[in-house]
């Protein structure tokens, strides 16, 4: 257990919400791994963590990102095969073969994945106890629209004040912009409060930059050079009361 969430010195916690709270089963990560073995990709590819990282990297409002939208628009079937092709080559695939194998992989995940919505481990627990030790919380999410009923559906809407869609107010994590509009919507300062997610590039980037105390969920070690408190799960989390 880590010693780190003290009544005493932190009014508010602010969660991420897919990948932290919420799981699709089987993940992303998991799927392209078995769509990425069936195409006949070797092991140390399709299960690369090089592509791991990339995936964090290129969501987290990217420059790549952020050229492939304008590039493409609203051709979401070319903007996911161009995807497919960057996450294979990130992963160690020659780029001639990535080119080809893109659209097959385009076509697994769009015909073949339909994960389920699940709760992460040990997140409810934690919440009931962050909630009887009078803690205040709030949900920051790159969505692009309000999540309310996701939380409502994953049995999570009763334990947060206030929940914050990127898109809402157009501003992306690691953004400092999206932190900052939470914390003043709750009347928080920076210094009391912490924010838990499991991407550096977006979560503890950004919540650095606003003054918030960043925790990073990490169990697969893609972020060795994690300059924060870094966890396994959200069970590591050990909370100390103000009494």
């Amino acid at each position: 257990m880590v010693d780190l969430l003290s009544r005493k010195e932190i009014d508010a916690i602010f969660f991420d919400l897919d990948g932290t709270l919420r799981h699709n089963r089987p993940s992303f990560l998991e799927a392209l791994a078995e769509y990425n073995l069936q195409l006949g990709l070797p092991a140390e590819i399709a299960t690369s963590q090089l592509g791991h990282r990339w995936l964090h990297s290129y969501w987290a409002q990217s420059s790549q990102l952020l050229a492939d939208r304008q590039v493409f628009g609203d051709d979401e079937l070319a903007f996911w095969i161009n995807h497919s092709r960057r996450f294979l080559e990130a992963s160690g695939c020659q780029p001639d073969r990535a080119q080809k194998l893109a659209p097959r992989l385009t076509e697994c995940m769009r015909e073949q994945y339909s994960p389920v919505d699940t709760l992460a481990d040990e997140a409810e627990e934690l919440l009931q106890e962050l909630q009887q030790n009078d803690f205040r919380m709030g949900v920051i999410s790159n969505r692009s629209d309000p999540f309310d009923e996701q939380l409502e559906s994953l049995g999570l809407s009763t334990y947060f004040e206030y929940s914050l869609a990127a898109g809402t107010i157009d501003a992306w994590k690691p953004d400092p912009l999206i932190f900052q509009h939470a914390l003043i919507q709750m009347n928080i300062n920076p210094e009391q409060a912490v924010y838990i997610g499991d991407n550096y590039f977006a979560d503890v980037v950004g919540a650095r930059n606003a003054g918030i105390k960043p925790v990073l969920i990490d169990p697969e070690n893609l972020f060795p050079e994690a300059d924060c408190l870094v966890i396994d799960s959200l069970g590591d989390l050990e909370i100390i009361s103000a009494d």
